[in-house]
């Protein structure tokens, strides 16, 4: 498998708007470069382009909502690190028959899937693989 660069990384919060008003001046933004909510995940987002590297804020549309589950558990912070990859399904096969254990499957988001190597396998850290192509990176 190559990874051809971290994606991005998402910090779980409890507000939303409060975490942009203490990260936004950090990261010499006014707002967030891609906004949005992803209703299956139950998540709201707010990210920020540093580089090339997206830097998420996630907040949970609900309670039972993994990002509400992590914050529960651990309290807010880094929650994942997610690397690029070409073909998720791929990637997820070669690990799968290294015997990494994933959550779930691929699944879908905008024009790509993502899939998620279990933390025990990756030192706690929830690992995320992602094939999107970020073509609004161009557009900047």
């Amino acid at each position: 498998m190559k990874v051809n660069k971290i994606d991005h990384i998402c910090i779980a919060v409890k507000d939303l708007e409060q975490a942009r008003k203490v990260w936004e001046p950090v990261l010499g933004k006014d707002g967030p470069d891609d906004a949005y909510v992803d209703e299956p995940e139950k998540i709201k987002v707010a990210r920020y382009w540093v580089g090339e590297v997206g830097f998420e804020l996630m907040e949970s549309t609900s309670p039972d909502g993994d990002v509400a589950k992590f914050i529960e558990k651990r309290g807010e912070g880094i929650m994942l690190v997610s690397f690029n990859v070409d073909d998720t399904r791929a990637a997820l096969g070669e690990l799968e028959s290294k015997g990494y254990p994933f959550i779930g499957g691929a699944r879908p988001f905008r024009d790509c899937e993502f899939a998620f190597v279990h933390p025990r396998k990756m030192s706690g850290v929830l690992l995320e693989l992602i094939d999107y192509k970020w073509d609004e990176l161009k557009k900047r």
